[in-house]
């Protein structure tokens, strides 16, 4: 039997489509695969992310506690660039903080929210550690912090918070404020937990109320947070 070339074409033509559906179904699949690992990588990356804050506002909680011994209790930081100057040693000056942590990789423009000594905030997140520690307060790492937390330890008893959702009272400020912590400014419900918490608002990083308290349940875990030097 003679092929004819209109035969050869039709055959090659078969081939080709055969072909193209075999490579389009290994697309749909390679694409549906694709589809359930990324809320799992969207996870991973998001993790990533709240771990390496989690890391920097530690460090800057740290960076307060040398801020405010070197000063002895008389004064605060102002602006997070008080931090990164670093403090007077002698002849040289004393780095008290890295510069990378000086950025919130969950905060849109990477800047810090300043937290006050103010009852109002840290009431809600010192009855937040009292509840996360067994219904006991840590002390505070040395008593010249002593005087920002008092009228504090006083109030706790009457605040209640939701730790899914950012407060109604949402504060920003970034500069020009005597702080004594900082929190991100994003207001997402989180993937892990700090001290309970699930939103990145009420992650507040400070060196009071740091006696041995761990951070993470829940949804996820995360190094506990380092225990400043005294």
């Amino acid at each position: 039997m003679v092929r004819t070339r209109t035969d050869n074409n039709t055959r090659a033509g078969r081939e080709a489509g055969m072909t193209l559906m075999a490579v389009m179904a290994v697309m749909a699949i390679f694409a549906i695969a694709l589809l359930a690992v990324a809320p799992s990588v969207h996870l991973e990356i998001q993790r990533e992310k709240e771990l390496e804050s989690m890391r920097r506002g530690e460090e800057i909680a740290d960076a307060i506690l040398q801020y405010v011994i070197h000063h002895r209790g008389t004064k605060l930081p102002e602006s997070i660039d008080d931090l990164l100057e670093g403090l007077p040693q002698g002849t040289k000056t004393r780095m008290i903080l890295r510069e990378s942590a000086a950025t919130d990789p969950l905060s849109e423009d990477g800047r810090w929210r300043l937290i006050k000594p103010d009852p109002q905030t840290l009431a809600r997140f010192g009855k937040r550690v009292q509840e996360y520690n067994n219904g006991l307060l840590p002390s505070n790492p040395t008593q010249l912090l002593d005087r920002y937390s008092i009228v504090i330890v006083n109030s706790i008893n009457t605040e209640t918070d939701d730790d899914l959702t950012a407060p109604d009272d949402f504060d920003v400020v970034t500069d020009n404020t005597p702080f004594i912590g900082v929190a991100s400014q994003s207001k997402s419900r989180s993937v892990l937990t700090y001290y309970g918490a699930e939103n990145h608002s009420k992650w507040i990083y400070t060196p009071l109320f740091r006696g041995g308290a761990t951070t993470t349940r829940g949804r996820g875990s995360a190094p506990p947070p380092r225990t400043p030097n005294r």
